[in-house]
């Protein structure tokens, strides 16, 4: 009887942004299953749902041209990966619900694994799963986003208790809490794959970004493939095999993890920084992994603020995942956890100048034209395009999250919308207003970021090139632009909307008063 039984178990692998095979829970979990003879078949399954691909609540698309190509390439490399292990993944174009009541065998015990997810989003589709279901499965939520297993944090498990600012969360943590080992990469034989699966989803693989325009809700603008642009930081290429591949490269082949402290904020090529974020945004790549391989390197090699710095950085994806647990939806909300009210600039110009880096200001400009043309843009950029938006345009915060959501590669639903509602100043910690010109001196000294993704100004000299409008008409004359003309005028101060009020003679960091320099919140990689 018991070997029957083992013989009636399946296990469903559902992935959605853990489409790795190294140090998965619920790989692992399935694995293990198998190996004590607790299940005899397991079938990993991906869903392209189109709930996905659709509009947000603000006019763009859920997801953009630049993501949807990480993602394709990252489900494309899983298969790959799991073939090579005597296993398949099963592609479905359509909602999960549809999928796993189909591979939901009632004459088998069926499991379905699933990591667990703490945002309204994936909580709904899991609850209408569970509907579709009507018994003929169970689901089984296993933790797996994290460096620091929530169990293991000095704080309840619902994060209740967790701090609403950062600083004394991370010393908590790093005072009581350790990482838990990374889970093994199953070898080949230790999934097993059921024979008389649906061909459909069995030989399901879209192969082009225009593939998935057959989940596309009809209305919704399609996807499209975007030519690289050559001035793009990285060829970013989804799946586990490239994350494995960058981090190889960043720690143990080029030794630029010992200078990351150094190199950090930087906003031109490749190695300024470790460039994990997409891989770690779609669970190519594991935190844990990450940490513990820079253990190694510091045992073998070096160990410095930088090789600390880059886990301080890990750690911050941590807080902002902990922190959604805590206050859910509220992280969406308008006036975000104070709940304190603002008045905002409703001109619709003015988010349509942010977005297509027409604001006159050229760090901003040529960060957010970055952003448009690539999908990605270094931590930098994204507090400097953010603390604009909202502190001195007066836009509404929701609107600069929402387009990040659509265009960004290493979109993150807590870390994304967590970093833009502290920006905005509606987390109860201290608001960072940024002195923009400052900033783009600070950082881009001598204006080859912005000469490169601002073109306009590329034969305007350093001086001149971080606050254009400063220019003499004979200025303007020699170096072939006109401000106002060939390249917009910047908002006068005496029109901006600052909800928070005027800057000037507060006492927060980040205001370029003063020349103390911003450390900022995550994202950076």
């Amino acid at each position: 009887m018991a070997q029957q039984a083992v013989q009636n178990s399946r296990i469903i692998l559902w992935f959605r942004d853990d489409l790795r095979l190294h140090d998965n829970a619920i790989v692992h979990l399935a694995a293990t299953r198998v190996k004590s003879h607790q299940a005899s078949e397991v079938v990993p399954l991906y869903c392209f749902d189109p709930r996905h691909f659709g509009t947000t609540p603000y006019g763009s698309k859920k997801t953009g041209d630049y993501r949807a190509k990480f993602l394709l390439e990252s489900v494309q490399d899983l298969k790959h990966r799991l073939i090579t292990l005597g296993s398949n993944l099963l592609i479905h174009m359509g909602r999960p619900e549809d999928a796993l009541r189909e591979l939901s065998d009632m004459e088998k015990k069926t499991t379905i694994l699933l990591q667990t997810q703490i945002t309204s989003e994936e909580l709904s589709v899991e609850a209408k799963v569970k509907r579709a279901l009507k018994g003929k499965a169970q689901c089984e939520t296993v933790w797996g986003h994290t460096l620091y297993h929530p169990e293991d944090v000095p704080f309840k498990l619902d994060m209740s208790d967790l701090p609403d600012t950062f600083t004394p969360a991370r010393h908590k943590i790093e005072q009581h809490a350790e990482v838990r080992a990374a889970f093994a990469t199953p070898q080949e034989g230790e999934l097993p794959l059921p024979k008389g699966l649906p061909p459909a989803m069995l030989e399901c693989n879209p192969q082009a970004v225009e593939d998935l325009n057959a989940v596309v809700p009809q209305g919704a603008q399609p996807l499209s493939s975007q030519a690289l642009n050559e001035q793009a930081v990285h060829r970013f290429k989804g799946g586990e095999t490239e994350a494995l591949a960058r981090l190889k490269y960043y720690l143990w082949d080029t030794d630029l993890l010992a200078n990351y402290f150094q190199t950090r904020n930087g906003m031109l090529g490749g190695d300024y920084s470790t460039k994990f974020s997409p891989w770690l945004a779609h669970g190519c790549l594991s935190s844990r992994t990450i940490y513990h391989e820079i253990k190694k390197y510091e045992a073998e090699r070096k160990a410095n603020k930088s090789t600390y710095w880059v886990v301080f950085e890990l750690l911050w994806r941590d807080y902002f995942r902990f922190f959604t647990q805590k206050h859910g939806n509220k992280l969406f909300a308008e006036y975000g956890i104070t709940g304190k009210k603002v008045r905002w600039n409703e001109d619709p110009a003015a988010f349509q100048r942010w977005k297509d880096g027409q604001t006159g200001l050229p760090l901003v400009d040529a960060n957010m034209r970055e952003l448009k043309q690539t999908g990605f843009m270094s931590n930098r950029g994204r507090q400097n395009v953010a603390s604009y938006l909202v502190l001195d345009m007066g836009v509404d915060w929701r609107l600069g999250a929402d387009w990040f959501e659509t265009v960004l590669q290493d979109y993150d639903v807590c870390s994304n919308w967590g970093n833009w509602v502290a920006a905005a100043g509606f987390t109860g910690g201290r608001i960072n207003h940024f002195n923009i010109a400052k900033q783009s001196k600070d950082y881009d000294e001598h204006g080859e970021y912005i000469r490169t993704w601002v073109p306009e100004l590329k034969n305007v000299p350093s001086k001149r090139v971080h606050e254009p409008w400063l220019m003499s008409r004979a200025e303007m004359q020699q170096h072939g632009v006109s401000i106002g003309q060939d390249y917009p005028a910047p908002t006068p101060a005496s029109q901006l909307v600052r909800p928070h009020g005027d800057p000037g003679g507060g006492r927060g960091r980040g205001r370029g008063r003063g020349g103390r320099r911003q450390r900022g919140r995550g994202g950076r990689y």
